[in-house]
């Protein structure tokens, strides 16, 4: 029998301490176990929270910028947002994340104390960016000549034969669409996804001047466009950016003239759409 008196105090124990003593790392094992699941949903709760508020910030900023690429925003307007949270069915979180990316795109100012404004038509500005486009598709081309394949080129001649067809109910907004995937196709064949994110940036920023450019000029852009690939066919590196430069290039009068058309334009339409 074992003398306890004999024993250092810490040793001695009762059979209760025993018990607690044998049971305890299961208890904390549990414990653990516990903490570290709630944890875990805890982190997917915030995740998928996350993923839901981003998924409504994208759809709120795909919306706005179909609304500021054809000025449903007049120029220099600005925006009522609890108005715009209301008809879109948003908080106005997403709706400011989205606000300020287009802001950051080019399509809207913002004012510390007054908000934002739909940005003005400035002509230097619609210039510099047909100017950007023009050298921006040469680049493109100079890379498209060495890189295309015959059945990217195959594909694209197919678009044009098909985007040729005389609709009826095809309207100037479905041309200019059709217009700018035939240049997005031809960026595409560079393989730099950088230079097709750009180009698809400054489209939306003059889309509607070209769509006065394409209410003027619909049958010659066509046949340029088939001249363009047809040179690619031949890779021809140096008739390609001949006939690009010459598809895309706008002296400043020019644009001058269509900014101010696009001016009457834009009112009208809005006039229209809210009678």
């Amino acid at each position: 029998m074992v003398d306890k008196t004999r024993l250092p105090e810490q040793t001695v124990a009762t059979g209760v301490d025993f018990a607690i003593d044998a049971v305890r790392p299961y208890t904390n094992g549990v414990s653990k176990s516990r903490i570290t699941t709630n944890n875990g949903r805890k982190k997917i709760a915030r995740k998928s929270e996350k993923a839901v508020q981003q998924s409504a910030v994208d759809r709120v900023h795909t919306e706005l910028r179909r609304m500021a690429m054809t000025f449903r925003f007049l120029p220099g307007e600005r925006l009522n947002e609890a108005v715009l949270a209301k008809e879109l069915g948003v908080s106005r979180t997403p709706l400011r994340e989205a606000l300020n990316r287009l802001s950051t795109e080019g399509f809207l100012t913002f004012s510390a104390n007054n908000g934002f404004f739909r940005k003005t038509i400035d002509v230097k500005e619609i210039f510099d960016l047909y100017e950007f486009r023009m050298y921006l598709e040469l680049s493109g081309a100079k890379l498209a000549v060495e890189r295309a394949t015959d059945e990217q080129l195959t594909g694209i001649e197919n678009f044009l034969a098909e985007s040729a067809r005389e609709v009826p109910s095809r309207t100037v907004d479905d041309l200019v669409t059709l217009d700018e995937q035939f240049h997005e196709m031809l960026m595409k064949l560079t393989g730099n996804v950088q230079m097709l994110d750009s180009l698809r940036n400054i489209n939306a920023r003059i889309q509607f001047v070209r769509w006065l450019d394409m209410t003027d000029r619909r049958s010659g852009t066509q046949s340029e466009h088939k001249h363009i690939v047809a040179a690619l066919r031949k890779r021809d590196r140096k008739e390609t950016e001949g006939l690009i430069s010459e598809h895309i290039a706008h002296r400043l009068d020019q644009i001058v003239e269509k900014v101010e058309r696009s001016y009457g334009r834009i009112f009208v339409r809005n006039q229209q759409i809210t009678q």
